[in-house]
């Protein structure tokens, strides 16, 4: 099994606690709420939310995946980092065993905050990825970061 690694960080005006509300802790609340076009539900399938929690995210109808599986591995409230592991979808999985997920907000000036995110492709025998093999879901989910940062940003009071 080979181990590919992708680090990518974008900043945003929005305070740290609030994306880690939005996107972590509550992202089965929100995001099939502002995001119905792409996300019909997250719902957890075991535990509440917290490690060891599994949730499945269920994709709208026409889009090439039906659905994900994370395994929350870690979640630090406290320092805003969350990982979590893909463990079953449909489509992916033919040269993918499982993936790691590594998100981490912190504070930047302007009240704003970076976000750090480190995903660990683990590969079936010796397939190797490269970077076009993971850039649409890499460009999904900057996608979504930037709706919920548009979200945020139009409602000041939501997580504040």
């Amino acid at each position: 099994m080979g181990v590919t690694t992708y680090t990518q960080e974008f900043t945003t005006p929005v305070a740290p606690s609030r994306m880690f509300m939005a996107l972590i802790i509550d992202s089965h609340n929100l995001i099939p709420k502002i995001a119905p076009q792409g996300i019909k539900s997250i719902e957890f399938v075991e535990g509440d939310g917290g490690v060891g929690s599994i949730k499945v995210t269920n994709f709208a109808e026409g889009g090439h995946l039906k659905f994900l599986k994370h395994k929350i591995d870690a979640l630090d409230t406290e320092n805003m980092m969350c990982k979590y592991t893909l463990i079953e979808g449909d489509v992916i999985f033919d040269k993918i065993e499982s993936v790691v997920y590594e998100v981490q907000f912190s504070a930047s000036g302007n009240s704003g905050c970076v976000c750090k995110m480190t995903s660990e492709y683990h590969t079936k025998g010796d397939m190797e990825l490269k970077e076009e093999d993971i850039k649409q879901g890499k460009e999904k989910a900057m996608g979504l970061y930037k709706v919920v940062e548009e979200y945020l940003m139009a409602n000041p009071d939501v997580y504040a």
